[in-house]
């Protein structure tokens, strides 16, 4: 095996994660957003992944969800998958409501960090195929969140 620094093992897993700030009413902790969405998609067995996170404040977040949901209201997660499950490599965009993370620590007593890092954590299960919609599809999904919290050594904040 090849030891050189500027060769790549084929075998090796190729995970890249980017974080845009697109707001100013959270500081965010880029390591640990990183952190989060890398430790979800390895523990989910993602061999190759591209995927994006951007963080914006309500009016944007707002107008993203009207347009692609038709809900008119902030939200805190759009995710949008590109690459099927299944597929050689996940790719995918995912915007957060920065102000929706903010008054959702605020009003539930823990960081914003930590809000945050289970947004990151929610987008990450929706592209590896996890959905929300029913009562079982919630309670597993909510499973995988309290697991990757745990595993992150963050505090259970997944809801019910």
């Amino acid at each position: 095996m090849c030891h050189h620094p500027l060769i790549r093992h084929y075998n090796a897993p190729m995970i890249s994660i980017s974080v845009k700030n697109q707001q100013e009413l959270v500081e965010l902790d880029f390591a640990s957003l990183k952190l989060a969405a890398k430790t979800v998609l390895e523990g989910e067995g993602v061999p190759s992944a591209k995927v994006t996170f951007a963080f914006f404040d309500d009016a944007t977040i707002h107008a993203m969800n009207l347009r692609h949901l038709n809900h008119d209201e902030p939200t805190d997660v759009l995710t949008f998958p590109y690459s099927i499950r299944g597929a050689p490599k996940l790719e995918g965009d995912v915007a957060i409501g920065a102000g929706v993370g903010k008054a959702a620590a605020e009003e539930r007593g823990h960081s914003v960090n930590h809000e945050l890092c289970l947004y990151v954590i929610h987008a990450c299960l929706h592209l590896c195929g996890y959905k929300d919609k029913d009562d079982r599809d919630i309670a597993e999904m909510r499973a995988k969140e309290r697991h990757y919290l745990k595993k992150l050594d963050l505090p259970d904040i997944a809801g019910e």
